[in-house]
C-alpha cells in the first residue's frame, strides 16, 4: 500500500508541467495581489470586532489598531438587553427567511413556465416581466399602492411585494434552457404536470441557481431597512438594520440609556463603560455577524449557478 502511494506521487511528480521564470513571477504577483484584496476584505470586519471586545475607554482614545487589549464582552451582553433589539432580531430572521424563501420559489417556477413554448403568450409575459426591470411607477405610487393594499404595519409587507424579481426569472431562465429536454419529456410521458415535473425533475437539477438566488434574497433581505423606515410608522415590526440606522444617530443617548441598567462596578470600569462608540460598533457586528456566517456555506454553489447556462455551446 505504501508503495503504491509512493509510485501515485512519484507519477505526478514527472507529470506535473515544469514552470518558467515568468510563470513563477507571474503566480507571485497574482497570489500577492489577492492577498492584498483578500485582506482588505476582511480587515474592516476584523477591526470592528476587536473593537468591540476590547477595553471601551481604549476604543474611545483610539488606541486599539491591530490587536484587542483588555478583552471584555460587555458590550454585547449590555448591548442585547437594549428595548426592542431581541424583537428586532427575529423580525429580520423572519422576513430573511420567508422573503427568501418565497421569492426563491416564485421566481423559479416562474422562469420554469416561461420556458414552455405551450404558454399563452409566454414571449409578451417575459417582455413585460424584463421591462419592470428598467421602468418603474416610482416611489410614491409604490408607496400608495402598498398602503391601498394595506401593507402599512404589516409584516407580509416584507415577502409579498417582493413574491418575484425579474433577474432571478431570467437567471433560472436561463439556467433550465441548459438542461436536456429528454429529461423534462421521460417525466412527461408517464403523466407528470408541470407542477410534478418541476418539483421532482426540475428543482433537484437547478440546485447551484436555486443556491445562488438564495444568496441574493437573503442578503437583500437583511441589509434592507427603506422599507420599514417607510411601512412601518408604529415601530411594530422594525428590523436589526433599521434600529441600526436609527441607533447610529441617537448613539448618544442610547449610550446614556444602557449605562443605566449596569451595575455601579461596571459602572466605575472604564473598559466596559459603554460609549456611543461602542454601542455602534457592537450594534454594527451584531447586524453583520449571522449574514457572514450563512454567506460561505451557499458560496460554494455561487460561480457554479451564474456560470452554468451563460454559455451556450
Amino acid at each position: 500500500m505504501l508503495l503504491a502511494k509512493e509510485n501515485k506521487k512519484q507519477v505526478r511528480h514527472r507529470n506535473r508541467p515544469k514552470l518558467s521564470r515568468g510563470d513563477i513571477a507571474f503566480n507571485i504577483v497574482n497570489y500577492t495581489v489577492f492577498a492584498l484584496i483578500t485582506l482588505a476584505c476582511v480587515f474592516p470586519f476584523y477591526y470592528l470586532f476587536i473593537n468591540t471586545i476590547s477595553s471601551n475607554e481604549l476604543v474611545r482614545l483610539g488606541k486599539i489598531q491591530l490587536w484587542p487589549r483588555e478583552i471584555h464582552f460587555e458590550n454585547y451582553v449590555q448591548v442585547m438587553k437594549i428595548d426592542g433589539i431581541m424583537d428586532a432580531l427575529l423580525v429580520s430572521v423572519a422576513r430573511t427567511v420567508l422573503g427568501t424563501l418565497w421569492t426563491v420559489a416564485g421566481s423559479a417556477f416562474l422562469g420554469y413556465l416561461v420556458t414552455k413554448q405551450e404558454m399563452w403568450l409566454r414571449k409578451v409575459w417575459y417582455r413585460l416581466i424584463v421591462i419592470t426591470m428598467y421602468f418603474s411607477a416610482g416611489l410614491i405610487p409604490w408607496y400608495m399602492n402598498l398602503r391601498t393594499l394595506g401593507f402599512l404595519d404589516n409584516f407580509w409587507v416584507y415577502v409579498i411585494p417582493g413574491l418575484v424579481s425579474p433577474y432571478n426569472v431570467i437567471l433560472v431562465k436561463t439556467f433550465i434552457e441548459g438542461l436536456p429536454p429528454s429529461l423534462e419529456e421521460s417525466a412527461t410521458l408517464d403523466g407528470a404536470g408541470y407542477t410534478r415535473v418541476f418539483a421532482s425533475v426540475i428543482m433537484p437539477l437547478i440546485t447551484p441557481i436555486l443556491a445562488t438566488l438564495c444568496i441574493f434574497c437573503a442578503v437583500g433581505q437583511w441589509n434592507s431597512f427603506t422599507d420599514t423606515m417607510m411601512l412601518m410608522p408604529s415601530g411594530k415590526y422594525y428590523t436589526l438594520q433599521f434600529l441600526l440606522y436609527k441607533y447610529q444617530h441617537e448613539a448618544q443617548s442610547l449610550a446614556a440609556l444602557v449605562r443605566t441598567t449596569q451595575d455601579a462596578n461596571a459602572m466605575a470600569n472604564l473598559a466596559t463603560k459603554q460609549t456611543s462608540l461602542s454601542v455602534q460598533m457592537t450594534v454594527a457586528m451584531v447586524v453583520t455577524l449571522p449574514i457572514l456566517l450563512v454567506y460561505p456555506y451557499f458560496q460554494r454553489y455561487f460561480v457554479k449557478g451564474i456560470m452554468i447556462g451563460a454559455v451556450k455551446g
